[in-house]
């Protein structure tokens, strides 16, 4: 019975070592569950949709949103005239078995076309809304405004920072970061990604720019690990962070995406011209009839004094 016990105690040991050495941690990616390592890669499958990511890399931006639905001037340049901001924020989307958007999402009988970075690039229509192909997001802009200071950033530091922060902590090759502006207290990071340039094994600008702005915004992705900008020793914080998208083909937005804010501006403007030309044509025939007045009395000034 005693070598019974022991033989019994060996497996339950090696059986624990094995679940232990099996078991791993998504350091990418803390919204997963059913980690597991796999010829020394640990995979886990993404919540809500269970689809199986690799934690050596990014996850994809949809299957992370999927995840967080589940659980949950003067002197600064013009953006692009394509250049469109998600206005609609977090949804439920559909993605592809590989992780990407698919072209057409819908929230019940609401539907609209999205780009590769997930944002609406279409006006809201109903079921029947066609959508031929998923547009790619070629270029993605992050503007922030960094904390009051009273004196600016060291320029040269700042870009230093972020371009080594992108492509160790987010993997993005250094080819695709096209520029870091600073203009105090604005700073803006421009990533580029064409479909052709892109290989198979890059992470993709969206994926980049979604956990970026988690990041900055105090939520990150990452499983503990926090991302801390500091220039030259120096902590910083940001009041706002606005990402901008242009795809390879113009968004096809209407009026009715307008905001209610600028449709309210335009109207006034509307008004403002319209009164004016009210004004200007009562103005115009008040005097045309007092003209006309002014020279019939002379003439019955002239009879008069012919008589």
């Amino acid at each position: 019975m005693k070598p019974l016990r022991g033989a019994a105690l060996l497996l339950l040991l090696c059986a624990a070592a094995c679940a232990q050495q099996s078991s791993c941690i998504c350091e990418k990616n803390k919204r997963v569950t059913n980690c597991r390592l796999v010829d020394g890669v640990c995979w886990c499958d993404s919540v809500g949709s269970g689809v199986s990511v690799n934690c050596d890399t990014l996850t994809s931006k949809c299957l992370l949103m999927k995840a967080e639905m589940t659980g949950s001037k003067s002197g600064r340049r013009e953006k692009p005239k394509d250049a469109f901001e998600d206005t609609d924020g977090l949804y439920d989307p559909e993605c592809e078995n590989t992780g990407v958007f698919k072209a057409k999402q819908c929230n019940g009988t609401t539907c609209w076309c999205v780009n590769t970075a997930g944002v609406r690039r279409t006006d809201k229509h109903d079921a029947d809304l066609r959508c031929n192909q998923l547009v790619r997001t070629t270029w993605i802009m992050i503007e922030m405004k960094h904390a009051e200071r009273n004196t600016p950033l060291n320029t040269e530091s700042l870009k230093k920072f972020f371009k080594e922060t992108i492509t160790n902590r987010y993997m993005l090759d250094g080819r695709y970061i096209t520029g870091v502006l600073y203009e105090k207290p604005y700073i803006t990071i421009d990533l580029k990604q064409n479909s052709s340039e892109k290989s198979p094994g890059d992470v993709d600008i969206a994926d980049v720019a979604y956990y970026f702005e988690k990041d900055v915004k105090g939520d990150s992705i990452f499983h503990n690990n926090r991302l801390n900008v500091s220039i030259d020793n120096e902590m910083l914080s940001f009041e706002k962070t606005v990402v901008y998208y242009v795809d390879e083909i113009a968004p096809e937005f209407s009026m009715k995406s307008l905001t209610p804010g600028l449709i309210a501006v335009i109207v006034v403007v509307i008004l403002a011209i319209v009164a004016g030309i009210v004004v200007l044509v009562f103005t115009r025939r008040r005097k045309g009839k007092y003209v006309k007045a002014e020279v019939k009395e002379m003439n019955e000034m002239h009879r008069g004094l012919n008589a």
